[in-house]
């Protein structure tokens, strides 16, 4: 059986419908930075798309090379983890307006499993860009997130609806004592558990997370 972070790490990637305070680990990602409307057709969001899956999907699918020299030690069979993005209006400014998206600033990345080096990540990205030249590889970079503290929350319905989650989100988190803690570092952030292309907008299930920290 291919392992499953969302199975295996329930409390981070199956949470109740209710807002719970959590401590998220250090995680190792693929990641592509951008700004724009992330539902402009064939736009900067879409381009980044193929990057991040083409080179999860380069790494997953290294168990059928018959290349040993591209054989990753460590390598363990395992289901791509779910898309994720990091959202703010402009460096320094916490928070989203969704009436504003072709303002985005984005950081969408996907999670890599724990035997990604530098070598292996370097190694993906020359193979899928032999394979796909009009790619601009350089724009994927590996990101190293230590999220700490948050609060979270399970959305289910159309992406434009969040701000409801939102607002019940926060407000859950000071009843609990704690303050937004938004930075450059520390932004908006969701995680994509149904495929849009797929799922009716009424159930879409989105996990959105904010940053903590403990007052008084």
């Amino acid at each position: 059986m291919a392992f499953d972070y969302k199975k295996e790490y329930k409390d981070l990637y199956q949470p109740k419908r209710m807002p719970a305070i959590v401590t998220v680990p250090a995680m190792r990602f693929v990641a592509v930075d951008g700004v724009g409307d992330p539902n402009e057709e064939g736009g900067d969001y879409a381009k980044a798309m193929q990057l991040l899956y083409g080179i999860s999907f380069t790494i997953k699918m290294n168990k059928k090379s018959n290349n040993p020299d591209e054989h990753i030690d460590g390598y363990f069979d395992y289901t791509v983890p779910p898309l994720e993005g990091l959202w703010s209006m402009e460096k320094g400014v916490p928070g989203v307006d969704y009436t504003r998206k072709t303002d985005f600033y984005w950081t969408s990345m996907i999670r890599l499993p724990e035997f990604v080096t530098d070598e292996v990540f370097a190694w993906a990205k020359a193979s899928f860009a032999s394979k796909h030249p009009e790619v601009d590889i350089n724009r994927a970079y590996l990101f190293d997130f230590d999220e700490g503290v948050v609060a979270q929350v399970m959305h289910k319905g159309p992406y434009d609806d969040e701000p409801a989650t939102v607002t019940i989100l926060d407000g859950y988190a000071r009843s609990q004592g704690y303050g937004l803690d938004f930075s450059d570092a520390r932004r908006h952030h969701e995680i994509y558990l149904s495929d849009p292309r797929r799922a009716k907008p009424e159930n879409l299930k989105t996990i959105i997370r904010h940053p903590v920290v403990k007052v008084g």
